[in-house]
């Protein structure tokens, strides 16, 4: 069969699964977001700007972008790295889809459907939200091509853990250790450069910080940085390899 047509059967549970509980998802995706939107954003951001690329903006404009690229990071992680975990450690259904004659990119690429379809929805519902909120913000092809790309890679990142992390305690230690710093470090809601020198060349090199930096470049209309495109794109390869490792060692 076709690489879609692969893909298509792999996502086709998962897409049943969405339909079903696709409000109820999409909600409890919504809450951290949009509480770090009050917190930071009306709570301690009221009446500040930040300077961006030579402009001043509010801060609720400055955080969004930076809010989407975290939405499309814990949508798409946190969905598929749970479920796909479970499927593998505690029901017969991954392994009777492991005997099916689809390839492992078809696997790969299936599992992280969900990811991507939940995370663009949570992601342009706050860019939605931003709008409303902002007049500095513009949605345009770039911003919509950037934030789907982030979508993909946040998802293959959970494939990724999923395939390779062996138990509940394992997944806690990533999301302590990986995303929880990520939301706060990686230009989300204060500026990378503010942190110290080596302190932030060690964030630069995290996936979220080319994602913010891009999502923030499209939506504010400043200059695209074509470099962190590249580097969000390398990430995404390799979670990609590491989801297919951590596939052949199910074999």
């Amino acid at each position: 069969m076709s690489l879609i047509g692969d893909v298509r059967l792999v996502c086709l549970s998962d897409m049943y699964y969405l339909k079903r509980n696709i409000v109820v998802l999409v909600a409890t995706s919504l809450v951290t977001p949009l509480l770090y939107l009050v917190a930071f954003g009306w709570g301690l951001g009221d009446g500040v700007t930040m300077e961006y690329d030579g402009r001043d903006y509010s801060y609720i404009a400055y955080m969004i972008p930076g809010t989407v690229a975290l939405t499309s990071l814990t949508a798409g992680f946190t969905t598929v790295s749970n479920k796909l975990m479970i499927q593998r450690k505690f029901y017969e259904s991954f392994d009777e889809m492991m005997l099916c004659p689809v390839t492992k990119s078809s696997i790969i690429l299936g599992k992280a459907v969900l990811g991507i379809i939940k995370s663009m929805l949570c992601s342009f519902f706050m860019l939605a939200l931003g709008c409303l909120l902002t007049d500095d913000m513009s949605v345009t092809p770039a911003l919509i091509a950037t934030v789907a790309t982030s979508c993909v890679v946040f998802s293959l990142l959970g494939v990724a853990a999923g395939m390779n992390v062996r138990d509940l305690p394992h997944m806690n230690a990533i999301n302590s250790f990986v995303i929880l710093p990520m939301t706060f470090l990686c230009g989300t809601m204060f500026p990378v450069d503010k942190m110290p020198e080596v302190i932030g060349y060690a964030v630069r090199a995290l996936p979220l910080t080319p994602s913010s930096e891009c999502i923030r470049a499209a939506a504010l209309g400043a200059d695209y940085p074509w470099i962190s495109l590249l580097i969000m794109l390398a990430w995404g390869v390799l979670f990609f390899f590491v989801a297919r490792h951590g596939l052949r060692q199910s074999d």
